[in-house]
């Protein structure tokens, strides 16, 4: 897909991959198949064996949390599929340790010297250490993660980034997964693994009591996610929101300095009326016409109903938008029960976009979403 393909060197992980046998495990890859740590929503549980056909992927071991281990054919092959899309987030592994590591004493320093030794000339950008099972609520292996990067800081020689969102996309980071069943390593842009964090994008919680809607969270996680493709609108940036009420999106845009121009005919919460940046246009999408003198930096579309009705909304608006400016679009699709209808709505909605002059930047399936798809589009042409 558009923006995600990755550099080749080291994007297979050929005799730098290497697996203990300390404990019971699937076979090895042969030397015609390469590891993958995959990472998939339980929106798509019923449909991941269809998923390992079409991406000729065999299963080699499922974890907690949604994480596989998968071996494929190429990986080069698996991300340009649209199917990758359904795949929250992709690790090449380098580097695998089948263990107990609640049951060694010397596990970290182990992992510690031997990763030196595996990757310490490799220069990495960074190195981030997750849990295999983020959601669990025995906070021991996220423990045992934050206590692993400690210590693999002291031994590696200094890297140019500490902090997870000053990442440079497009150069290699090193990430392991630690857990029960041990060790999973990597070393891989987060462009192409889909994530800035070790699993993915960050995941925000929807239950705090000053959070209007859920849907607040798919903007904050959908502005995050888009810094692996192109840095978010500038501060003060006017972004035309349609379907925005009851304005839990709007209220995560204007707490970031937006300027927002909500549609929809129904009521905004109290919470966000009449706040600095706001104007609310109380009508239907439909009747909407953006003012000749009306520009912005991005529009949002979050509506539900037709994937095409909104698309072709966003479509009508977009001569409103300047140019290069940013569509985050929720693609919604009926019930996953096999990949054909949500591939073709998908493919359908990118035609349509790039009818309007909409490039497609990156889709993906974000933590707060569900039977639905954020697509990221710029706009190519206009002022």
């Amino acid at each position: 897909m558009p923006g995600l393909s990755g550099d080749e060197e080291g994007s297979t992980p050929g005799p730098f991959l290497s697996m203990s046998s300390d404990s019971e495990s699937s076979p090895p890859a042969t030397s015609s198949e390469q590891h993958v740590l995959v990472r998939i929503s339980a929106t798509f549980e019923g449909v991941v064996d269809e998923m390992k056909m079409r991406l000729g992927a065999v299963e080699a071991k499922k974890f907690p949390g949604g994480f596989r281990l998968w071996r494929v054919a190429s990986l080069q092959a698996m991300k340009d599929s649209t199917v990758s899309s359904f795949i929250r987030w992709m690790l090449p592994m380098h580097h695998i340790w089948p263990c107990n590591p609640a049951k060694m004493d010397t596990f970290i320093e182990k992992a510690a010297q031997t990763m030196l030794t595996k990757f310490g000339n490799r220069s990495p950008q960074a190195l981030f250490v997750g849990a295999l099972n983020p959601s669990s609520p025995d906070p021991y292996y996220k423990l045992m993660a934050s206590n692993l990067r400690g210590r693999l800081k002291q031994v590696f020689p200094e890297m140019p980034v500490n902090d997870v969102e000053m990442q440079d996309s497009n150069r290699k980071t090193l990430f392991c997964m630690v857990g029960r069943e041990g060790l999973y390593c990597g070393l891989e842009t987060p462009k192409w693994c889909n994530g800035l964090y070790p699993g993915g994008t960050k995941f925000m919680p929807h239950d705090t009591e000053d959070m209007v809607s859920r849907a607040g969270a798919k903007i904050v996680e959908a502005l995050h996610h888009l810094r692996l493709f192109r840095s978010p609108p500038k501060e003060q940036s006017r972004w035309l929101e349609l379907g925005a009420a009851p304005g839990g999106m709007t209220q995560e845009l204007l707490a970031r300095h937006y300027r927002v121009t909500a549609v929809d005919t129904g009521a905004m919460d109290p919470r966000v009326v009449g706040k600095p940046g706001l104007i609310v246009v109380k009508k239907n999408v439909s009747e909407f016409t953006p003012m000749p003198d009306w520009n912005y930096e991005a529009v949002l579309c979050d509506l539900n109903g037709s994937p095409f009705d909104s698309i072709a909304h966003v479509a009508r608006v977009s001569k409103a938008l300047l140019r290069k400016g940013l569509v985050v679009f929720t693609l919604k699709l009926p019930k996953v029960e096999s990949l054909d209808e949500p591939i073709s709505i998908i493919g359908s909605v990118e035609v349509d976009a790039a009818e309007a002059g909409l490039r497609l930047i990156a889709r993906t399936h974000l933590p707060s979403n569900r039977n639905e798809m954020t697509l990221f589009f710029e706009k190519t042409g206009g002022r």
